[in-house]
């Protein structure tokens, strides 16, 4: 699964690198080291026209749900299920989206508890998660924008550490996953694969971030 991650890359550099032609205030944008569900989260969708970067809830509320604590359960979805599960499939095929991010934890289990391990690019780049996108109407009508970010098998590097992944999509696959002309589940499939390890690495952090209300420069460095 992919439960915490981090975004603190510069608005500007988000702008250009994921070619955002309208976009939230940058005074919107606030750095995260310990990002949790249900917080607010930067992501992209394209509109036809221009890719879009703005705030969507992270635990995605499907249009049929009764209240928005559905989202509590659907801040991952499995690649392998997305044209069956009711709760995805539709998304699926007309609503995906990008969930930015710089780096994500996973906390790698042994035999006296969990390590919290961090794992980034090697280039300390951002890059974008595969997700999915809502907007669910509450009884007061209130509209909720929301997102799931999209898990697969783990690559070698992820392997030792958790048998799951997020879908970190390579930068020449963006456009085609984010096409709203794009409609094809089998097309779509092709690019729910796990990541090149070799261009990642992962490290042992602070414990400190097993809480989310921490959320400190400290949680990203290495612990040697």
């Amino acid at each position: 699964m992919c439960g915490r991650y981090t975004l603190f890359a510069e608005y500007s550099d988000l702008v250009d690198r994921f070619h955002i032609g309208a976009a939230i205030d940058e005074d919107e944008y606030v750095y995260s080291y310990n990002i949790a569900p249900s917080h607010e989260v930067l992501s992209v969708i394209n509109d036809g026209t221009q890719n879009r970067m703005g705030l969507l809830k992270w635990g995605l509320i499907p249009p049929f749900a009764k209240d928005e604590k559905f989202g509590y359960k659907t801040i991952n979805a499995r690649a392998e299920s997305l044209a069956d599960k009711p709760s995805f499939r539709h998304a699926f095929r007309n609503k995906r989206c990008l969930v930015l991010a710089d780096s994500f934890y996973e906390w790698k289990r042994h035999e006296n508890g969990k390590t919290p391990m961090r794992i980034k690019m090697k280039s300390d780049e951002p890059f974008g998660m595969a997700g999915l996108w809502e907007a669910w109407k509450s009884p007061n009508g209130k509209t909720i924008y929301s997102c799931t970010v999209i898990t697969t098998e783990p690559n070698e590097l992820m392997c030792s550490i958790h048998d799951r992944m997020p879908v970190i999509l390579k930068p020449e696959d963006e456009a085609s996953w984010l096409d709203p002309s794009n409609h094809d589940p089998d097309y779509l499939h092709q690019f729910l694969k796990p990541f090149d390890q070799t261009q990642m690495e992962a490290f042992e952090v602070s414990s400190d971030v097993n809480s989310p209300k921490n959320n400190g420069v400290h949680l990203i460095r290495e612990i040697c």
